[in-house]
């Protein structure tokens, strides 16, 4: 048995298949039995009204029937009851029943049994009142200062407090700006009601307020009195909470400082009567009902809090002092006094668990067994601390701060790519120029080598390629079972791509409920986006890759290309793209060269890059490890440039277009005012072509946004176009100097730091200023100037240039610094000091032009 566990003292099961609120559970003497003693209600959701009176069950017989007084089936859903002083001729207590469209009061009355079957009990309709509006929950009080009476307000489902007094309706208020009903509380000392708005905000309505406000909103009810010469309704005063309420309660303790208790989602707040917060806590778990109740310490509040981790808590104010188990979550709690135990905590759970329980704890009689002493033999420990030392160590020289889960431990993807094009097509696109247009299936395996609950699977491929299904929700997999994905890939543009690498994101959550992310690639083939074709003599672009090695046929290099090749040598082979220009390879007959020419300079990038690759895989089959591959001649640079101009203009095109529609835009609202306005005179004058003007000013702004819409799809297909000229460029960077796969991943992270443009932010200012950065740090000129650039701090802020030579510039010095043996390194920045007179020389927000 657990030490904080909660006591029971009484417990019951209220019926199968009922539901409970917060509302359903109140104690109090209903029968007034003048003992003082309190009885529990309890009403549920499918009518039924209880009434215990629990006592300690000394033998097994009985249980909670003899504890029960009443039991009695409504008409109705019962929302909430009270136990008050609710009629005038009166001061007994009456129970107040609500139902979503009635208010009933009741009286509880019991007659003294002579045989052995007790007391009996009856349950006497004093008056009730049908409601108009649909009920959400009610309160009561001595509103307007009476005393020895309580009156009731109920909150419609609308927004309308409704007051009665005992017996009678008397006026009805709808609160501003309502959405949604919130919690509703009395507060007699400053006589005025409390309620959490829709918008999140505590507000406080004096009665004195809600008597005498405008009527007129609700006059739409015919049934209801109207008055007349009112005011508008506002409240006394407000704060924002910035979460919803679940309950709001004011305590009324003789010897409690004046407190008003709001209940959030996730914290606790306490304000004094003016609306000034007295405190705050912030909760770490989700709460589902509280109560303040009385403290022996002067100044402060004892508060009982459920919440979801079916615990009950005790905070006196924001300082935790008890908390115990329950078996349940409560969403209705109380404290009552009977006559064998006082402050018993009643509780209430959602499915009928009612529950009389007491803080304390039960003694443990368990005692720990002795251990048998043994010496110690000091050898063996002082080795194994050596070696748990020499662990630590090689740990934490190769661990990061963060240690590092393996994915792979939990799921293993295998991704697997069709050798044969899908027959019939699955393009959404049939045929480009009379050429058809291929897919192809990938097929991915996944085995889970734990229990995965919840997995998606989502594909990305770069444009205009597409996929038949981009994510999949998985099915809940056992230890070592396997699934299957597959889909088709296939080009769905007009436009070469510049990358056939797709990739696989599998989100999950692991057995411990850890979020992990599982990441694979899968290369496309070549022939998805192009056909062989015929040789093109002459061409407007060429490049000549050099290797050490003797020429290889090509045709054996690219089966899938030479099944139809009009050159049975292999020294020849010519590529036709879908949407693209026509790319051929020539091998020479006598050198080591290979050239690959074509009429566009960004559709060789696929061509090249797959000639390299397959170079590497051949000669390794082979055996050759002193393999070498190099570019001697210069750089096409104005080539790779023209790539870069084109998608500049159109990015100052989208710039323009944008604040032309926001001209036309602005003209369009101005001539609808102008045209409203008009309409809107009791004496119309002529319109003086304003619906003309209004008409053209429409076909503009269409005409505008169509062209927008085009040039976008414009820049889109020219960044395609950039990003592959980038990639040939740094291809032949890496061919002409040598560079090593960290050198060429930097470059190309600098020549490529955006995947897509945004309307904020564009390839040209990124580039430029990751280019400009290497400049001044691992390629600069000497160490002075490096040190003199890491002492500068800040930088303009990047936005659209006014042209791009600079960025031009940039790129040509870039290529030159290289050229002459400089080397892309991350590590040089750390390993420049800075001197302090170097240190003032550059200001903070300065640049290096």
């Amino acid at each position: 048995m657990s030490l904080f566990k909660a006591r029971d003292w009484w417990s019951a099961t209220l019926g199968e298949g009922e539901e409970f609120d917060q509302g359903c559970l109140c104690v109090g003497d209903v029968d007034n039995s003048g003992t003082g003693h309190d009885k529990i209600v309890v009403g549920s959701y499918m009518g039924m009204l209880r009434i215990f009176f629990p006592h300690a069950n000394k033998s097994s017989e009985g249980g909670p029937a003899d504890a029960q007084l009443l039991e009695v089936q409504l008409q109705n859903a019962i929302i909430q009851v009270e136990v008050g002083k609710f009629i005038s001729c009166s001061d007994l207590l009456h129970l107040a029943v609500l139902h979503p469209r009635k208010l009933s009061v009741y009286c509880i009355s019991g007659t003294a049994g002579h045989v052995d079957h007790g007391d009996q009990y009856q349950l006497k309709l004093v008056y009730e009142y049908n409601l108009q509006r649909t009920a959400c929950n009610m309160t009561y009080g001595t509103f307007g200062g009476v005393t020895d009476h309580h009156y009731l307000c109920i909150q419609s489902m609308d927004g309308m407090l409704m007051f009665f007094e005992q017996d009678s309706y008397t006026f009805g208020r709808f609160l501003p700006g309502f959405l949604l009903p919130g919690p509703l509380a009395y507060n007699p000392r400053t006589d005025s009601f409390l309620t959490v708005s829709s918008a999140r905000q505590l507000e406080s309505y004096k009665y004195e307020t809600l008597a005498v406000a405008s009527d007129a909103e609700t006059r739409q009810d015919a049934n209801m009195p109207l008055k007349s010469g009112g005011k508008r309704l506002m409240p006394d005063w407000t704060f924002v909470l910035g979460e919803q309420a679940l309950d709001l309660c004011v305590p009324s303790f003789s010897h409690s400082s004046a407190s008003i208790l709001v209940l959030g989602e996730r914290n606790l707040f306490c304000f004094d009567d003016k609306g000034h917060i007295r405190f705050m806590k912030k909760l770490e778990f989700n709460p589902s009902c509280f109560l303040p109740y009385a403290s022996v310490t002067e100044g402060t509040i004892n508060l009982l809090l459920g919440n979801h981790t079916n615990t009950l808590q005790v905070y006196q104010n924001v300082t935790l002092k008890w908390a115990a188990q329950l078996s349940f979550v409560p969403v209705a709690v109380r404290v009552a006094n009977f006559p064998e135990l006082k402050g018993v905590v009643v509780s209430l759970s959602s499915d009928g668990h009612l529950l009389c329980s007491y803080m304390g704890t039960d003694p443990s009689f368990f005692t720990t067994p002795k251990v048998d002493a043994r010496e110690a033999d000091y050898e063996q420990v002082e080795a194994e601390m050596k070696k748990l030392q020499r662990c630590i160590r090689e740990l934490t020289r190769t661990q990061d701060i963060l240690p590092k889960t393996d994915a792979g431990e939990d799921l293993s993807v295998t991704s697997t790519v069709s050798s044969r094009m899908d027959k019939p097509s699955q393009a959404l696109i049939q045929d480009i120029d009379g050429l058809p247009v291929p897919s192809v299936t990938v097929q991915v395996q996944l085995k889970a080598n734990c229990v995965l609950q919840t997995s998606k699977l989502f594909i990305c491929v770069q444009p205009p390629l597409a996929v038949t299904q981009e994510q999949f929700i998985l099915e809940p997999l056992g230890v070592g079972s396997k699934k299957v994905v597959e889909f088709s890939a296939f080009l769905n543009g007009r436009y070469p791509p510049a990358d056939l690498t797709g990739d696989i994101i599998i989100s999950y959550s692991s057995p411990t409920g850890c979020p992990r992310v599982l990441q694979s690639k899968f290369i496309l083939p070549l022939a998805l986006v192009c056909v062989p074709s015929s040789p093109a003599k002459s061409t407007k672009f060429k490049i000549t890759v050099d290797t050490n090695q003797p020429p290889v046929d090509l045709s054996s290099i690219f089966r899938e290309f030479s099944a139809i090749a009009e050159d049975k040598d292999g020294n020849c082979l010519a590529f036709q793209f879908l949407s693209g220009a026509k790319v051929t390879v020539l091998a020479s007959k006598t050198s080591q060269r290979y050239r690959v020419q074509s009429d566009s300079f960004e559709d060789m990038w696929l061509v090249v890059k797959e000639l390299v690759q397959r170079f590497d895989q051949h000669f390794s089959k082979l055996g050759i490890k002193d393999f070498k591959k190099s570019f001697s001649g210069s750089l096409p640079l104005q080539d790779y440039f023209l790539s870069v101009d084109h998608h500049f203009q159109l990015r100052v095109n989208a710039q323009r277009y944008q604040d032309l529609l926001s001209d036309q835009a602005a003209q369009f609202r101005a001539i609808q005012r102008r045209l409203l306005a008009r309409f809107k005179d009791k004496t119309p004058a002529p319109l003086q072509n304003l619906d003309t003007l209004l008409d053209a000013t429409y076909s503009q702004m269409m005409a505008l946004a169509d062209a927008a819409a085009e040039n976008q799809v414009l820049l889109v297909e020219a960044f395609v176009r950039v990003r592959s000229a980038t990639h040939l460029l740094v291809l032949l960077l890496s061919l002409w100097q040598g560079l090593t796969p960290d050198q060429t991943a930097i470059l190309e992270a600098t020549l490529l730091p955006v995947l897509q443009d945004t309307p904020q932010l564009g390839w040209e200012e990124c580039c430029d200023a990751a280019v400009s950065h290497l400049l001044r740090t691992c390629l600069s000129r000497s160490p002075k100037d490096q040190a003199i650039s890491l002492a500068q701090a800040g930088g303009p802020v990047l936005g659209l240039p006014q042209d791009t030579s600079r960025l031009k510039k940039h790129i040509t010095l870039l290529c030159d610094r290289i050229g002459k043996g400089g080397r892309l390194t991350l590590c040089s920045e750390a390993n420049v000091q800075v001197p302090a007179q170097v240190q003032s020389l550059a200001a903070p927000g300065e640049s290096d032009r």
